[in-house]
C-alpha cells in the first residue's frame, strides 16, 4: 500500500464510509477504489482514468485534489496516451516480403521472352549457315549480318520496353503501398463529452464534466424562475429572474473556470444545458430549489 493509499483510506474511515458507500457516491467501481488504496493501477483502463478516479476519490472525501496530486506525485502515474499497437511493423514486413516475391514472378516471364527471342535467332542463324549452297555463300553472309543487326536491335528494343514497363509497375506498386499504409493507419477518435452525477443529497447535487473542449452553461425558463450562476470562488456571473415572454434564457461561457455553481428557484420550469447537452436532474425536479455544482475535469487530469 502506498502513502497515497493510506491517506485516502484513513480519510474514508474517518468519515465512517465503506468502499460500497464510496462506490455509490463516486460511481467508481469498487475494484478500482481498492486498487487506488493498494496502489495497484494495473486493472484500470489507463493513466488518464487513474488520475481521474483519484481526483473523484479525494473530492468525495472533501480533500483538496491539487494538494493530493502535488504531495503524492511519486505515487500517481503521469497522464499520457498509450502506445499505438506494434502490429504495423509486422504488417509492413509481411507486405514487403510478399511484394518482393510478386516482383520476381512479374519479371520471370519477361526473362523467358528474351531467352526465347535469342534462341529463335540462334536457330535461324545455324540453319542458314549450315544448309545454304556454295553458290550463295556471299548472300548467306549478308543475310547473317542482317540477322545479327535485327537481332541486336530487337533485343535492345525488348530490353528498353521491359525496363520501362518495370519502372511503371514499380511506381504503381509504391503508390498502392503508400495508400494501403495510409488506409491501415488507425484513427484515434477523441473521447466524447461526459456529464455524470458524482454526488447528490438534499437540495445539492454535483456533476463532473469530462472530455469537454469548452464550458458553456445555458439556463432556459419554461415559466417563471429565479436563477444565479457563480464560479467556485463565489464570483457572480448572473443573478435574476427568467420568465417566458421576457428574458427566457441566460448563457454564460465559463471556459476559463473549473467550477460552476448554479442555484435554481424553480427546477420544474428550468432546463440546464452544458455545451448543448441537457443536464438530467439528479434530484427530482419536484424539489423546486436546487443547488447544482458542475466541475470541469480538464483533459490532462
Amino acid at each position: 500500500m502506498t502513502e497515497l493509499g493510506n491517506r485516502l483510506k484513513e480519510a474514508r474511515l474517518a468519515k465512517g464510509l465503506s468502499l460500497d458507500d464510496l462506490q455509490t457516491m463516486t460511481k467508481i467501481q469498487k475494484r478500482y477504489l481498492v486498487g487506488i488504496e493498494e496502489g495497484n493501477y494495473s486493472s484500470m483502463p489507463g493513466n488518464f482514468y487513474v488520475r481521474a478516479f483519484i481526483k473523484q476519490y479525494a473530492e468525495s472525501l472533501e480533500l483538496n485534489p491539487d494538494e493530493i496530486f502535488e504531495t503524492y506525485k511519486t505515487d500517481i502515474p503521469a497522464s499520457y496516451n498509450d502506445d499505438l499497437p506494434q502490429q504495423l511493423s509486422r504488417v509492413k514486413t509481411h507486405k514487403a516480403i510478399s511484394e518482393g516475391n510478386s516482383k520476381l514472378f512479374d519479371i520471370l516471364p519477361k526473362i523467358l521472352i528474351v531467352v526465347f527471342v535469342i534462341g529463335v535467332a540462334s536457330l535461324l542463324y545455324y540453319f542458314l549457315s549450315n544448309h545454304a549452297g556454295n553458290n550463295t555463300n556471299e548472300a548467306i553472309k549478308n543475310d547473317n549480318e542482317q540477322v545479327k543487326i535485327e537481332k541486336s536491335e530487337s533485343l535492345e528494343k525488348v530490353k528498353a520496353e521491359e525496363i520501362e514497363k518495370k519502372k511503371k509497375k514499380d511506381s504503381k506498386k509504391e503508390d498502392q503501398a503508400t495508400k494501403q499504409d495510409e488506409d491501415k493507419t488507425p484513427i484515434v477518435e477523441a473521447p466524447k463529452q461526459e456529464l455524470t452525477v458524482v454526488q447528490s443529497g438534499g437540495t445539492n447535487s454535483t456533476y463532473d464534466l469530462k472530455n469537454a473542449d469548452k464550458f458553456v452553461v445555458k439556463l432556459v425558463s419554461k415559466g417563471n424562475t429565479w436563477v444565479s450562476i457563480k464560479n467556485g470562488k463565489g464570483k457572480t456571473f448572473f443573478q435574476g429572474t427568467l420568465k417566458t415572454g421576457a428574458t427566457e434564457s441566460q448563457t454564460q461561457d465559463l471556459s476559463g473556470e473549473s467550477t460552476a455553481v448554479i442555484r435554481i428557484g424553480n427546477a420544474a420550469d428550468t432546463d440546464i444545458f452544458v455545451n448543448d447537452q441537457l443536464l438530467e436532474y439528479a434530484i427530482p425536479a419536484t424539489a423546486n430549489v436546487q443547488n447544482i455544482t458542475i466541475q470541469n475535469v480538464l483533459k490532462n487530469e
